[in-house]
């Protein structure tokens, strides 16, 4: 692939041969190109070597595979037990198709000097100087390659938030109007995604237009902030704090104490089958009773959008690790369908039929790069990457899948989404802020609902910090060479999570330094973590369904609530 990269410098007939330069900044990137990797939508950490060379057995497959809460109807605890991966090309064995995780990089990291690699990653790619979106403009002018139904206009989002936000985590645009966004502080999901592997995630979340508005028509933040609280109640199936709000105004009872007063909490209270159901308020309120807006425990309202930005790990001059302008992606998801219990259920047992009597047919998805792909339980998934320039530019089908993959099928995510039931329910705002330059401050290690800390108990089950196991940083710090746990440690992290979360200053910007070779390469139909060294503990491929050494699944992660 650098080969590739060197020769796209020109114009000339190898390039051509090689196919579309990407260093160009002209949408290099064909969307309507095949799908290489048939099983993208498996992600290489289910590649693992769960055993040791000692013979140690480790389990960080629990985090994704467990039971489920309905109505996900995706418990799966079997799958930590066994590769149980389609078979295709009449091969032997299933093939890992993630190879970047092998390629040897670190001569090529070396080189990369620091001032280089911190220029590169504090370079904002999202907003242009006049605080313009960059993306939106590159989508006006739809380079041919990006145009997949071939109408000249980009279909799909178009990003429109500013990244500008308020004490209570509301996106504002440079005029000072909403953009309907709001941010919310989270516990990273245990694993790769933690920032010590490698980059930093923020989470914002938009309801439709019906529930930021009164039943008068005018925009309310009230009635919007109020909606976001039932929203979460119903997602989370526990009570919501919230500011003093007057009842009345609203026509709801949010409270549930049978009066119309002030209510500082939304009651969770949602039992249909004995009459019991919860009502958003505003203009949803009549949607919702005209049939045309739905509520239920554990999903989001039809039109319920995310937008998930990673970036890269920049060091402040104190040497704190923080979040970097810089977005290595840029996710979006929106809710096109509704779904009941029972609609669940049914895509459930059709799922597991159609792996039963075809178990070697890969995933197959609905949708496009342009207008985004769909997974079975009614989102639309769409992303943007980086191109081999830094741009940002919309993800090919197959490094689409990827995402679609987890969102679409895992027991620990509540209707598909992960970060939303991991929502801070207390702090500033109530969780609702963005994470600004300084995330994990004084958060301590959440109570699972088994009263375990949550990221203590990860560590002791994978004796590591990430899936592969490579991040030797986090090992020296929670473990003895011998593998035993080390009490201070872990002391430490029950009242700082950020001693487990961020890495040092040197790890970040080697980290940073891997990533962006990824970046040059445009490599990521072979996978896109940033890996310091060859994986050693990750399978190049695996006999079809070859037992993981872990013989009795470990129950669900799920956090208690506060």
């Amino acid at each position: 692939m650098l080969k590739r990269t060197l020769l796209c410098t020109g114009l000339g007939l190898a390039a051509l041969l090689l196919g579309a330069c990407a260093q160009r900044d002209d949408g290099g990137t064909d969307l309507r190109r095949p799908v290489r990797n048939d099983i993208a939508n498996i992600p290489p950490q289910c590649f693992t070597r769960t055993r040791d060379a000692d013979g140690r057995v480790q389990n960080p497959c629990y985090v994704c595979h467990a039971d489920a809460d309905e109505p996900n109807y995706q418990s799966q605890p079997e799958s930590q037990l066994s590769y149980a991966f389609p078979l295709l090309r009449s091969a032997d064995k299933v093939r890992n198709d993630w190879t970047n995780l092998f390629v040897d990089r670190r001569d090529a990291v070396a080189a990369v000097h620091d001032d280089e690699i911190l220029r590169y990653v504090r370079t904002d790619n999202y907003r242009a100087a006049d605080g313009g979106i960059l993306l939106a403009r590159r989508l006006a002018r739809l380079p041919a390659r990006w145009d997949v139904d071939g109408d000249g206009r980009w279909g799909g989002y178009v990003p429109d938030a500013a990244f500008r936000f308020d004490a209570e985590g509301f996106d504002r645009d440079g005029d000072g109007r909403p953009t309907g966004w709001r941010a919310f502080a989270y516990f990273p999901f245990p694993g790769s995604f933690m920032p010590t592997n490698g980059a930093f995630d923020d989470v914002l979340i938009r309801l439709p237009d019906a529930f930021r508005t009164a039943e008068n028509g005018h925009a309310d933040d009230i009635v919007y902030k109020t909606n976001l609280a039932i929203v979460e109640a119903l997602v989370r199936r526990a009570d919501v704090a919230i500011e003093p709000t007057a009842e009345r105004a609203l026509g709801v009872d949010l409270d549930h104490d049978g009066q119309l007063g002030s209510a500082s909490r939304v009651v969770y209270d949602w039992a249909p089958t004995q009459g019991r159901t919860m009502s958003y308020v505003g203009r949803a309120r009549l949607d919702q009773q005209a049939g045309r807006v739905h509520a239920a425990a554990g999903l989001f309202p039809e039109g319920t959008e995310f937008l998930h930005s990673v970036r890269y790990l920049d060091v402040a001059a104190d040497g704190r690790v923080q979040p970097a302008p810089r977005m290595k992606e840029l996710r979006y998801s929106r809710k096109r369908l509704w779904l009941n219990y029972s609609d669940l259920r049914q895509q459930a047992v059709l799922e597991d039929k159609e792996a039963t009597l075809s178990p070697d047919r890969p995933e197959q998805y609905l949708g496009d790069p342009e207008q985004g792909l769909e997974s079975k339980l009614g989102w639309i998934y769409q992303g943007f990457i980086e191109d081999a320039r830094g741009n940002l530019r919309p993800q090919t089908r197959e490094e689409s899948q990827f995402c679609v993959g987890c969102h679409g099928g895992l027991s620990a995510t509540d209707d598909g989404i992960f970060s939303f039931s991991r929502k801070l329910a207390s702090g500033p705002a109530h969780g609702w802020y963005h994470w600004g330059d300084r995330p994990f401050e004084g958060l301590p290690d959440p109570l699972r609902r088994d009263g375990q800390p949550e990221f203590a108990t990860y560590l002791m089950n994978n004796a590591a910090g990430d899936e592969y196991r490579a991040n030797d940083e986090v090992r020296a710090r929670f473990f003895t060479a011998d593998g035993k746990p080390k009490p201070e440690a872990f002391a430490r992290l029950r009242g700082d999570l950020s001693v487990l979360m961020l890495p040092t200053p040197a790890r970040a910007l080697t980290l940073d330094k891997a990533y962006r070779l990824l970046v040059r390469e445009q490599s990521f139909e072979h996978g896109r973590d940033a890996v310091l060294a060859p994986a050693t503990h990750v399978w190049p491929a695996i006999e079809q369904d070859a037992p993981t050494g872990i013989e009795t699944p470990l129950p669900a992660p799920r956090l208690a609530v506060p």
